[in-house]
C-alpha cells in the first residue's frame, strides 16, 4: 500500500473512532457525530482513489467520489444511499440553524462503520473492531 494512501487510512480511521467515541458520551454531539461519520467515509474513499492513482477531487461530495470508483470497485454500488445519506452532513450542521438528530447521528455511525469496512477490505486490511469505551 502506498504510504499516502495509508496516511488517508490513518486520518479516516481517526475520524471513524471519534464518532464512536462521542456516541457514548453523555453530551449528545449529533452534529459533531455526523460530520466525523462523513469525513471518515470521505477520507477512507480518498484512500481507495490514491491507491488506484486516480486524481483526487476536492470534493465533499460523497457520491461523485462513488461514481470515480464505480470502475474498479462495482460492489460499492451498494454504499451509494449511505453516502448520499452521509454527504449531507459535509457543510450543513457545521453552521447555525442546522441541527442533527440522535437518529441521524446513529444511522450516520452505521453507514460510516458500512464504508469503513468495505474500503477497509478493498484494501487488503483487516477489518477493525470498534474500540469500547467505559
Amino acid at each position: 500500500m502506498k504510504k499516502a494512501t495509508r496516511e488517508w487510512v490513518r486520518k479516516a480511521e481517526a475520524d471513524y473512532q471519534l464518532a464512536a467515541k462521542l456516541e457514548k458520551e453523555k453530551e449528545a454531539f449529533y452534529d459533531h457525530r455526523c460530520f466525523l461519520c462523513q469525513q471518515s467515509s470521505e477520507k477512507y474513499l480518498k484512500a481507495l482513489l490514491e491507491e488506484n492513482a486516480i486524481s483526487i477531487t476536492k470534493t465533499h461530495d460523497l457520491d461523485q467520489l462513488l461514481n470515480e470508483l464505480l470502475v474498479h470497485y462495482p460492489q460499492m454500488r451498494a454504499l451509494r444511499r449511505g453516502l448520499r445519506f452521509l454527504t449531507d452532513f459535509a457543510v450543513e450542521p457545521r453552521y447555525p440553524g442546522e441541527w442533527s438528530t440522535k437518529r441521524q447521528a446513529i444511522s450516520a455511525l452505521r453507514w460510516a462503520g458500512r464504508v469503513r469496512d468495505a474500503c477497509r477490505r478493498l484494501l487488503g486490511l483487516r477489518p477493525r473492531r470498534r474500540r469500547r469505551h467505559s
